[in-house]
């Protein structure tokens, strides 16, 4: 059915049926036509094309979610399913794209997704991090997810890293943890994520007159925190508590607490971040601050609907999900 059809069923002009279809209140058309017209609708079961639409409006109802590795990694899921009930609840549809840090993929993926008619984009990272935004994407409704930008301001959502930090600290500081707290895990400037957390550890331990009494410098896996925190505390030392910087982290920690004859956390506490399965599923359960994809999701894809305004950083706050990894020092 077309337009056309809706009209003459109405005994209307084509013009006037479509200002009723398409909520227009700027003309003057009669109540008694705008009710032909929607009864016309309904009866004919017609439906607009919104690509036809976007075309004579520049609108779309149709957004893209873009990322290096959204559909292999564990917080695609909450991300996605975020997003795509945000969409809906709008009337949107959302594209995802994968780009695999393919700098022609992604190009191929942007450019096809505006072909279909995408009028706004998601741009998403795998872990936070600063990003270059494709130019062509700058030129368009965009959000960052996850991820910043040097140069030229774009809104952004990221967790609430430093806060984060400072949660982690005061769940150990309120178990009467003081001089013995180690740092677990790689600091870089890339890992933005690690800095900013570390920056909230810190701020809390000195706003309580304490400060961390090591660094246990390794990558973000299993097998390299095993390894270094074997080493560590091969050569005499005692902590009262372990931060690490995520759970793969604490995983690895744990094993070297065992292998070492110690338990966790009647001899020493461990804490993380991310609230991953893992943290649930660890004996005993980790404690960890939860990264949270799903608000993640929510928030990015409301900023990109809505009317245009300055770029700003949205925080969205992690909260900590306890568990029983952490205890007061042991002696």
């Amino acid at each position: 059915m077309t337009l056309r059809d809706v009209a003459e069923r109405a005994g209307v002009s084509r013009t006037t049926a479509s200002f009723v279809l398409s909520g227009r209140r700027d003309m003057r058309i009669s109540a008694d036509a705008e009710r032909r017209v929607r009864q016309a609708a309904r009866e004919l079961n017609y439906r607009p094309s919104l690509l036809a639409r976007s075309l004579r409006t520049n609108l779309s109802q149709t957004i893209g979610l873009l990322s290096d590795q959204i559909a292999s990694e564990m917080f695609a899921g909450e991300v996605v399913r975020a997003a795509l009930a945000t969409a809906v609840r709008h009337e949107h549809l959302l594209f995802v794209g994968e780009t695999g840090g393919d700098p022609e993929v992604e190009r191929n993926i942007i450019q096809g997704m505006i072909d279909r008619g995408v009028g706004g984009f998601v741009y998403a990272s795998m872990y936070t991090q600063v990003v270059r935004v494709p130019t062509i994407l700058r030129k368009l409704p965009v959000v960052l997810l996850n991820c910043s930008t040097r140069g030229k301001r774009l809104t952004n959502v990221v967790p609430d890293e430093v806060e984060a930090g400072r949660l982690v600290a005061g769940e150990l500081l309120a178990h009467g943890h003081r001089d013995r707290i180690v740092l677990v895990g790689e600091r870089t400037t890339q890992a933005v994520a690690g800095h900013d957390r570390l920056t909230g550890i810190r701020e809390a331990l000195a706003a309580a007159g304490a400060e961390l009494a090591g660094l246990v410098d390794c990558l973000w896996w299993p097998d390299h925190a095993y390894r270094a925190v074997t080493e560590y505390l091969a050569r005499g030392h005692r902590p009262s508590a372990f931060i690490c910087l995520n759970d793969r982290i604490a995983f690895g920690a744990y094993q070297a607490i065992s292998d070492f004859g110690w338990s966790v956390p009647q001899d020493v506490s461990v804490i993380s971040f991310d609230d991953s399965d893992l943290a649930s599923w660890l004996r005993p359960a980790l404690t960890s601050a939860a990264i949270p994809y799903f608000e993640m999701g929510r928030r990015s894809v409301e900023l990109l609907m809505a009317p245009p305004a300055d770029p700003e950083v949205h925080r969205v706050p992690m909260e900590l999900t306890r568990r029983v990894s952490v205890a007061p020092p042991a002696g």
